[in-house]
């Protein structure tokens, strides 16, 4: 029974990790980010570090790995000592191995096909997908440079100017229907502009809701499966400059001095108490 039990738990595990992944596209690694705000409409934002695309990590692996050998579960007498299997109760272990077997395939193509819908066409499964997506990011704007380091995991140099006439998201990537931002622009009719960073909050909680998912799927797999893959580290800084009138932020300290106006700092990782958030009023 407890091995039944852990074989259950470690397919609902791996349902609930593809999920998570699907929902959960791209996740911030080790990174430095900094965004300038100009009282004229004038930004510029720039990201170095690293982007880890958990579709083409050893996570989504996990996620679809099949057990290849049938193993027979113990079987029980009625004082829950362990006995020899009858012969039609391996018959019925079999079988439903079998069928559990068929519908894991099943749902693997249908996964499969609506992952590479999210993914604007390309294939996790793949050898070319990493440097597919590589090459549509390098033709992008302000993309300078961007290098797959494998397991999911690129290092990139993100850097783009412009004028607030309109909203700003980032990551943006050509093709794909949607992408979890890290950052969002957002301006009001009042000539002030709201930065949200979801993408750079608490690993457990505002920067990505499906981490919890994604942990105790994890933790199921590695306890019915052996040893879970981890969870890409989370460390970075993200920065705020602005010539114009703060009105609200969640920093630590608030707005400081800076030669280009004030300064507003967040110091980001697992143990950050929320996702940066700021509200700047521009104009003459």
């Amino acid at each position: 029974m407890k091995h039944n039990w852990r074989r259950v738990a470690a397919g609902a595990a791996v349902v609930m990790l593809g999920l998570a992944l699907s929902a959960c596209l791209l996740t911030p690694g080790r990174f430095t980010s900094a965004l300038d705000l100009r009282r004229d409409g004038r930004f510029s934002f720039t990201y170095s570090g690293e982007i880890r695309m958990l579709a083409l990590s050893k996570l989504a692996e996990k996620a679809q790995a099949e057990k290849n050998a049938f193993t027979p579960s113990d079987c029980f007498d009625e004082n829950m000592a362990k006995r020899p299997c009858k012969a039609t109760e391996l018959a019925e272990q079999r079988k439903t191995w079998d069928d559990e077997r068929k519908a894991s395939a099943d749902r693997r193509a249908r996964e499969s096909e609506q992952m590479k819908a999210l993914l604007g066409g390309i294939d996790p499964s793949s050898p070319a997908a990493a440097e597919e997506l590589a090459t549509r990011l390098r033709r992008q704007a302000g993309w300078k440079s961007v290098i797959y380091k494998g397991d999911g995991l690129y290092v990139v140099d993100f850097s783009l100017s412009g004028r607030l006439d309109h909203d700003f998201a980032f990551p943006t990537i050509e093709r794909f229907p949607m992408a979890n931002p890290f950052i969002q622009l957002t301006r009001r009719a009042d000539g002030s502009v709201r930065v949200d960073a979801p993408g750079f909050g608490p690993a457990s909680g505002a920067g990505n809701p499906f981490t919890a998912m994604m942990s105790g799927a994890m933790s199921e797999m590695g306890g019915a499966a052996g040893k879970a893959p981890a969870l890409p580290t989370f460390d970075g800084t993200f920065t705020i400059t602005t010539d114009g009138q703060v009105l609200a932020n969640n920093t630590d300290e608030g707005p400081q001095p800076d030669p280009a106006g004030q300064r507003l700092a967040w110091v980001l990782n697992a143990r950050s108490a929320a996702a940066p958030t700021a509200l700047v009023r521009l104009g003459q």
